[in-house]
């Protein structure tokens, strides 16, 4: 198709393939979310849609709004349905003046989404008011075998209330504690750094939600912690720390690197060294980390020997 429709704070670009929606760069509307400055363009292939709908918006808009599928994107799926309706990536608002033209391309893109998608009809298509899906549900659509749409762009990092989580876009995940935030259990366990290999998942918490937090699921699937602010594989947000705009494609990302390892074939994996437990320099790090706990009185004398020799045993 090719055509561009902009609205208030994105535009859609309507390709053969893919829809593709960027969204508007620096402070020109203070009402923007920053989640949408911060993922910037997403392109999104039609099959990893299942629905296009077109409902009336608040103060004179209309609200054009494409469904994913589930499954098909990793941002959506760490979000978890978390999202404020104003942050949804997938809501393109317009004037209510541009309703027709709206109806125009929701028909168009309408056209172009996979036989087995399921078509939400516009409440005014309904002819029952309560039941605006028209018996039809969202839930009911066939998932995406994997990820269709890509995840935000790495190296990632963010500072937490109890210290600060990054990512190489690739294959680590790495927390590093504050001395002011992290409970005594982070410092006795140390700097941590995970595998994407070692993990199942990702678990993300809104950091408008109280207790928001980033928690990674380890693969093991052993016991955890009950409360996040002692687990060393999760870091808290707080008031001001974690905001949605950077925990969550931060969340996303690594998310889809444990996914993508997922669909790597096991003859391939099998046997790989794992390069963060060789390193001599990372292992050299932590060590004395380690030693700046022991002298703070963090850790004992026994817990810092255990600890020396499980880090030296990595080499």
């Amino acid at each position: 198709m090719g055509d561009v429709l902009a609205g208030i704070h994105a535009t859609w670009e309507f390709e053969s393939d893919a829809l593709v929606i960027r969204f508007e760069r620096g402070n020109r509307n203070r009402n923007t979310p920053k989640l949408f400055s911060a993922l910037r363009e997403r392109r999104v292939p039609h099959e990893a849609l299942a629905s296009v709908t077109l409902t009336p918006g608040k103060r004179g808009t209309v609200v054009l709004h494409a469904v994913p599928r589930p499954g098909a994107d990793p941002l959506m799926e760490a979000a978890a349905g978390q999202l404020k309706e104003a942050c949804d990536p997938y809501r393109l608002v317009l004037p209510a003046d541009r309703e027709t033209l709206a109806e125009y391309y929701r028909d168009e893109l309408r056209a172009l989404l996979p036989a087995d998608a399921t078509d939400l009809a516009d409440p005014a298509d309904s002819a029952d008011p309560a039941d605006p899906a028209g018996g039809e549900d969202i839930a009911a659509v066939w998932p995406a075998d994997g990820f269709l749409v890509a995840a935000p762009a790495g190296p990632l990092s963010f500072k937490t209330y109890d210290g600060r989580a990054s990512f190489d876009g690739m294959s680590e995940v790495a927390f590093r504690w504050s001395w002011t935030g992290a409970s005594s259990e982070k410092w006795k366990a140390g700097d941590q750094t995970f595998s994407v290999r070692e993990l199942s998942g990702v678990e993300w918490r809104s950091p408008e939600i109280l207790d928001g937090y980033l928690r990674l699921v380890p693969r093991d699937g052993g016991p955890r912690p009950s409360q996040p602010d002692r687990d060393p594989a999760s870091v808290v947000f707080g008031l001001g720390y974690g905001p949605v705009h950077e925990s969550l494609p931060f969340a996303a990302a690594v998310l889809a690197a444990i996914r993508g390892k997922d669909r790597v074939p096991a003859a391939v994996t099998a046997g790989a060294p794992d390069a963060a437990r060789r390193d001599p320099g990372a292992v050299a790090d932590r060590i004395r980390h380690l030693g700046d706990l022991h002298r703070a009185g963090l850790v004992t004398d026994e817990e810092f020997s255990a600890k020396k020799a499980e880090l030296l045993a990595e080499l």
